[in-house]
């Protein structure tokens, strides 16, 4: 088989509608547009205009409130940190910190600190050293002989 034998599927590639060429075409004269008024014209963009009358978006009320400064944690499982250390990609006589966790793999970045939940299983005696963990997570790892230090890193930025 050489490229020039190469062919689409029959019926698989339709060929575009060109409108406005002629009355014989089925799309003449109007091009499918109708007559006259404003969506018959090019460089028409009314989504959400009802006609002079207050659009829906503008009658409901608006609630809510995004806080512009809020801190986003990269969130991290206890049982995925077991995972890693059995697989090796985590020490677990070193102290586990945000830059061991990103070095592994484990995190993609480390956005405003780490913070540890108590999801999964979790058996080795680690210290770890991150920016935030739920009370069931700190419980956890002191169960299985370890430490928690929580050190927020987002609180020593901003002073």
């Amino acid at each position: 088989m050489k490229l020039h034998e190469l062919s689409d599927n029959p019926g698989a590639s339709k060929k575009r509608m060109r409108v406005g060429r002629g009355p014989g075409s089925g799309k003449g004269k109007m091009g499918g547009r109708g007559i006259k008024g404003q969506k018959s014209r090019s460089g028409v963009a009314i989504n959400g205009y009802e006609g002079g009358q207050m659009p829906l978006y503008q009658r409901l009320p608006k609630r809510g409130f995004n806080k512009p400064n809020r801190k986003s944690f990269a969130v991290v499982n206890l049982g995925l940190i077991q995972k890693f250390i059995d697989a090796g990609k985590l020490d677990a006589k070193k102290t586990i910190d945000a830059e061991a966790l990103v070095a592994s793999g484990l995190v993609r970045r480390e956005l405003d600190g780490i913070r540890v939940l108590a999801k999964g299983d979790f058996s080795a005696k680690v210290d770890l050293n991150v920016a935030g963990a739920s009370k069931s997570a700190v419980e956890a790892v002191e169960k299985a002989g370890g430490s928690v230090t929580v050190a927020a890193k987002a609180e020593a930025a901003a002073e």
